[in-house]
């Protein structure tokens, strides 16, 4: 089944919209640096805005690996797992950036997705290997709902918290590389 895609046509593309999860991986260039991937979810956080280009809304979290990762070098695959149906597996890879809310293009990619608290940046990623594979070792699973503890987390502490937060927990990824906002 594994396929090469030359762009994301519509097929592809409600396969990834259907997706209520997907990862993302991203590594620095130093050879003792730690890969990081990192689970993504959260209904309406994924657009795809042309055929080779897709975008994400970056939430506050705990790390800030991927944010430092591309602005080290770039580098950047999501993958997204089909749990329930027939198997299949995509990987989208490509070079990525971070689109930070004082960013002019912000405004614009950020209205391609619902105001959540917490939005930290927009992840665009442009693909230069789309590819698809069997996904027949990945679990069926059922979606029992999303979780709001984020989103909790974020209104919970407020746009001056989540600054704060940032600036002592987001300043800098676990290999050193500097973060956010840097």
């Amino acid at each position: 089944m594994g396929r090469v895609h030359d762009q994301i046509e519509e097929p592809l593309r409600a396969f990834l919209d259907a997706q209520p999860m997907f990862f993302v991986a991203t590594a620095p260039l130093a050879a003792d640096g730690h890969v990081n991937v990192s689970p993504k979810g959260l209904s309406g956080t994924f657009s795809v805005i042309d055929p080779t280009t897709v975008a994400y809304l970056d939430l506050t979290g705990s790390g800030i690996e991927t944010i430092a990762h591309l602005r080290e070098n770039g580098r950047i695959t999501l993958m997204f797992c089909a749990f329930e149906g027939p198997p299949r597996t995509v990987r989208i890879s490509g070079r990525g950036e971070a689109v930070l809310p004082e960013d002019a293009r912000f405004a614009d990619l950020a209205a391609r997705f619902a105001a959540l608290p917490g939005t930290r940046a927009v992840i665009v990623v442009r693909a230069d290997r789309i590819a698809d594979s069997c996904g027949y070792a990945v679990p069926e699973m059922a979606l029992v709902g999303q979780r709001d503890t984020l989103l909790a987390f974020a209104a919970r502490n407020g746009e001056e918290g989540l600054a704060t937060y940032r600036s002592e927990r987001n300043a800098q990824s676990i290999d050193g590389l500097p973060g956010y906002p840097a």
